[in-house]
């Protein structure tokens, strides 16, 4: 059993690995703190049983690691872990393809429960969670598949400009030029359907958790 643990928390990366060993004492367990570490561990084991993975990390916004995941990595089911407790969150979630959602306030008990039931095949929401109606808005549906076709790289550079980098800034973090930076942005404009920056960042929004948040994009010339 191979488990991937992806939350950029230390203390609640490790409450999760302690509630996982009780459960799978002959796990081999693996961390992750971003978004882009987690793709550097999934690429690397593509055969990880199960994924947990809190929604706020850096490298994403909102559903988009969950989606680009899922998309990259289907075969791996995907239990998302988050402080945030809102049952149409959890619903979005469920319809993004998470397997199962475990509110971080949860018991150990109940995490465990939640792990358990994804490994036998099955989803799992709180009790207290109505499981029904996991269907998303017509535009959130429509940018989730969009954001499906990005590669790794093009991901990354979205969610980049999402934070508010220049080019430039983007292309000194990836160590490439500014050249293949501007090649991504055209790559990625045309797969969002967007003619500008701001349109591809207001697009990626829609996956946030809360859509309403004020975007701010510097264009570039």
């Amino acid at each position: 059993m191979k488990l991937i643990i992806a939350d950029d928390h230390p203390l609640f990366r490790d409450a999760l690995r302690r509630a996982a060993e009780v459960l799978l004492p002959d796990a081999h367990i693996l961390e992750a703190d971003s978004v882009a570490a987690l793709q550097t561990l999934l690429e690397r084991e593509p055969d990880t049983d199960l994924l947990l993975l809190d929604l706020h990390m850096p490298g994403a916004t909102g559903f988009s690691g969950l989606v680009f995941v899922r998309a990259h990595h289907p075969s791996v089911p995907v239990i998302v872990v988050s402080g945030n407790e809102e049952p149409q969150v959890m619903k979005r979630a469920m319809a993004h393809g998470a397997s199962a959602y475990i509110p971080k306030s949860s018991s150990t008990d109940r995490m465990r429960e939640a792990i358990q039931a994804v490994l036998d095949g099955d989803t799992w929401l709180p009790p207290e969670v109505n499981a029904a109606d996991h269907r998303l808005s017509v535009d959130e549906a429509d940018i989730a598949r969009r954001v499906r076709e990005l590669t790794p790289q093009q991901f990354r550079v979205l969610m980049m400009l999402a934070d508010g980098l220049l080019n430039k800034q983007i292309a000194y973090e990836l160590g490439v030029s500014e050249a293949t930076i501007k090649a991504h942005m055209t790559a990625i404009l045309k797969k969002l359907g967007a003619s500008n920056r701001t349109q591809a960042v207001v697009a990626a929004a829609r996956l946030q958790i809360d859509p309403s948040m004020r975007i701010e994009v510097v264009e570039e010339e």
